[in-house]
């Protein structure tokens, strides 16, 4: 009896901590996923993921135990140029038909002081998993148009596209290794 009083209390407390998790959606029209890479170091060519979303789940209200996903469209690329888009897009690149998506999965949101965090969580591109860590920043809060509460963040951070197996090498591309991806969103809450 002790067992089945004690499953009943754990259900019980199982259920009270998910009720409690809040989900935030991504505000498509406010949201953008950027990327820069050096062009034969003499300039940088900045580029988007025109389609992407993310994820966010969050029990507490200074998100330092938030979940985060993101999942951006590989065709999507867009750079302003069509001839080096359809040439990203392709076999020497990201090989967009064989790898569609690029998905990152946070594993912590820590709080480093102020309205800053590390995010820190695994990202897929290319067939290839590693570890990635950004800085974050909350940059802060409003009531929108239509009436949701809505956080904006700002992520920033660094990749070596070569970790991933995306392109030759700078000697033969012309196009740097590190590439600075950044992005800007809001979340509103469901």
């Amino acid at each position: 009896m002790k067992k089945i009083i004690a499953l009943f209390m754990a259900v019980g407390l199982l259920s009270s901590f998910t009720a409690n998790e809040t989900v935030w959606t991504q505000d498509s029209m406010h949201s953008q996923l950027n990327f820069s890479v050096m062009h034969f170091g003499i300039s940088h060519v900045d580029g988007r993921f025109q389609t992407f979303t993310i994820t966010m789940k969050s029990e507490k209200q200074d998100f330092s135990d938030a979940k985060i996903e993101m999942s951006a469209d590989i065709k999507s690329i867009n750079t302003e140029v069509e001839y080096r888009d359809t040439d990203l897009k392709g076999a020497s690149w990201f090989e967009a038909e064989k790898f569609p998506t690029l998905n990152f999965k946070s594993t912590s949101f820590t709080k480093v002081k102020g309205n800053n965090y590390k995010l820190k969580g695994n990202l897929t591109m290319h067939g290839i998993t590693k570890s990635v860590e950004f800085n974050a920043s909350l940059n802060g809060w409003a009531v929108t148009k239509t009436k949701k509460n809505t956080a904006g963040f700002t992520i920033k951070g660094m990749l070596h596209r070569s970790d991933f197996n995306v392109g030759d090498t700078a000697a033969l591309t012309g196009v740097g290794n590190d590439i600075t991806i950044w992005t800007n969103f809001e979340m509103g809450r469901n």
